[in-house]
């Protein structure tokens, strides 16, 4: 399958130059995603503020621009709004909690799936329904379990080169370094090569160690993380976790550190969550808290089961550019930009066919209004199309009694139908029930099913 593209974190982790506020939080937020929140007179909240330019309010300004978490300053004291991120941040005396909107939604047996991890063994489901705020010590609790299993069965070592004189030679003599020594010594320059535990996946994982550390609520977790980032420390080097690194890490995997798979994809989410600019790559600072993209993991989550579960004649693509459909008309592109092009988050292909195009958005539409911004980008997607097209949206939803709605795109002059919105509900309890199913050719079949009225929809 080809993998959702899954977006860097400052130089140093070892080194906080901005240590955490621990005083205690004078204001404490608690909302789900898509909720907003404003104080009242005489009520909590009610004249609190981030205080004068320092890094609360740096971080508050980042947040509400990426849209991770919208801040404000009022008179009154601080506006927030939530969107698809779920987890915990301090900002200066306010620390913010928000909790998935879907009240009941297995989402550790999901995310399992979606991230291709193995059975959880320290933490269950049901641990982290009681204190949702506290995911993130879910997922650094897995990670130790990962690092001490690696660690036990003995770390990756690659071969690295070496250069130096030695008394007893090694490898092969450099005549060349020879013939060029003014001083005669008692060594040889020798160039030998040696295994070595210092290599990028173990760098990687005691950089993730290492933030895990930082970002645990947990005492236990905290030294847990410290003592095996400590016991790594004596033979690797510390690495930058940035948008490169993982990029080097990608191309370096191979079926000898097939081992590493399921930390490292702890490690990229733990500093995907943590991250502020981690998808541009830029260095900036740390987030104080995690915020986990609800958004992107039910993208991931579809990518997987779509890519297991369609027929042998569908070929799914993840987020194809649609080329030509949009460029700056000749002569009227002053600046030289590079014309727009739309992304549908799944593109599905019978032979060279375009059959379906589904956008995943994390937001239950059947209890909430579509908005405009979305209704709008997936009207381009099915105009893109030929003549009375369609585009589908994938929404999550635990109600049973949800069903499919669309939205028709008229010609306001002939009256004419050109292309169709279909607005899909995907029932999140059927599909974690389906993707913990043992591989029998039963459950194959019933994926199938499922998968199919995902893209293509039911027989009525």
């Amino acid at each position: 399958m080809s993998a959702v593209p899954l977006p860097a974190l400052s130089a140093s982790l070892l080194v906080n130059p901005n240590p955490p506020d621990t005083r205690p939080a004078r204001l404490h937020v608690r909302l789900r995603e898509w909720e907003t929140w404003s104080p009242y007179p005489g009520g909590d909240g009610w004249e609190v503020f981030l205080g004068d330019e320092g890094p609360a309010q740096q971080t508050a300004r980042q947040l509400t621009r990426e849209g991770r978490l919208s801040v404000v300053e009022t008179r009154h004291g601080l506006s927030i709004e939530s969107a698809s991120h779920v987890g915990r941040v301090r900002l200066g005396p306010a620390t913010i909690t928000v909790r998935p909107k879907l009240h009941g939604l297995p989402l550790w047996n999901l995310m399992r799936f979606a991230f291709d991890l193995r059975a959880l063994r320290r933490y269950e489901d049901a641990g982290y329904e009681a204190e949702p705020e506290g995911f993130q010590d879910v997922v650094i609790a897995r990670l130790v379990d990962e690092a001490t299993q690696l660690i036990s069965r003995g770390l990756y070592r690659t071969y690295r080169s070496r250069e130096e004189g030695l008394s007893s030679p090694r490898g092969r003599i450099d005549f060349i370094a020879l013939a060029r020594e003014v001083t005669r010594t008692a060594t040889l320059p020798c160039r030998y090569h040696v295994r070595s535990e210092d290599c990028l996946v173990n760098q990687v994982l005691r950089a993730g160690l290492v933030l895990g550390a930082r970002l645990s609520t947990d005492t236990d977790l905290r030294v847990s993380c410290r003592r095996l980032g400590a016991q790594l420390g004596e033979t690797v080097a510390d690495v930058n976790l940035n948008r490169a690194t993982f990029a080097q890490l990608a191309a370096e995997q191979s079926r000898l550190t097939r081992a590493y798979r399921p930390a490292l994809e702890l490690v990229h989410l733990l500093a995907h969550s943590s991250g502020i600019g981690l998808d541009r790559g830029e260095e900036s600072a740390k987030l104080p808290g995690f915020l986990f993209d609800m958004n992107h993991f039910f993208q991931r989550l579809l990518s997987r089961f779509l890519h297991e579960a369609l027929p042998d004649d569908c070929v799914l693509t993840d987020e194809e550019r649609l080329y030509g459909m949009m460029r700056y008309a000749p002569g009227f592109n002053p600046r030289n930009k590079r014309s727009p092009e739309p992304r549908p988050d799944f593109v599905v292909r019978r032979g060279s066919k375009v059959v379906a195009m589904l956008d995943a958005k994390y937001r239950d539409l059947w209890e909430h209004d579509l908005p405009r911004d979305i209704l709008y980008q997936l009207a381009i997607y099915a105009l893109s199309r030929e003549p009375q097209g369609s585009a589908v949206i994938l929404y999550p939803t635990l109600a049973p009694e949800a069903r499919e709605a669309r939205i028709e795109i008229r010609d306001p002059v002939r009256g004419s139908e050109r292309a169709i919105v279909v607005l899909r509900p995907v029932d999140m309890i059927e599909l974690s029930r389906l993707v913990a199913l043992r591989q029998t050719a039963a459950a194959a079949e019933e994926k199938r099913r499922f998968a199919t009225g995902l893209c293509f929809g039911r027989a009525r």
